[in-house]
């Protein structure tokens, strides 16, 4: 007589899962200030093997797509609109004609 143990693994967890809601404009997020934030609804499962089977907890939520910030939407408080043409602070002026117009070489020492 064989007997036989079958291991079998059962993968359970939590995990949140973030769906973009809405089409709304560009918005500025408050922590890196780039023009990202957008609604979206967070919603935490029970999941068993991988397969989500119950959902416990959902809310509204601002995220930022580049720095991930997740803000509670709350009544009163929403992140700045990007306007047109709207740039991040550290990038204003990097991109404007440059200051010494003219081809100058990093070898070729200007002339005085």
């Amino acid at each position: 007589m064989m007997d036989f143990l079958f291991c079998i693994p059962i993968m359970i967890g939590c995990p949140t899962k973030v769906k973009p809601i809405g089409n709304d404009a560009a918005r500025i997020c408050p922590r890196c200030h780039n023009a990202a934030m957008f609604s979206a609804k967070s919603r935490t499962w029970f999941e068993l093997c991988f397969v989500p089977l119950i959902p416990m907890n959902s809310k509204h939520i601002w995220m930022c797509g580049i720095c991930q910030l997740q803000v509670n939407m709350q009544p009163g408080w929403e992140p700045q609109i990007a306007q047109p043409g709207y740039q991040h602070p550290q990038l204003l002026g990097q991109y404007g004609p440059p200051q010494n117009f003219g081809y100058q070489p990093a070898y070729v020492q200007p002339q005085k």
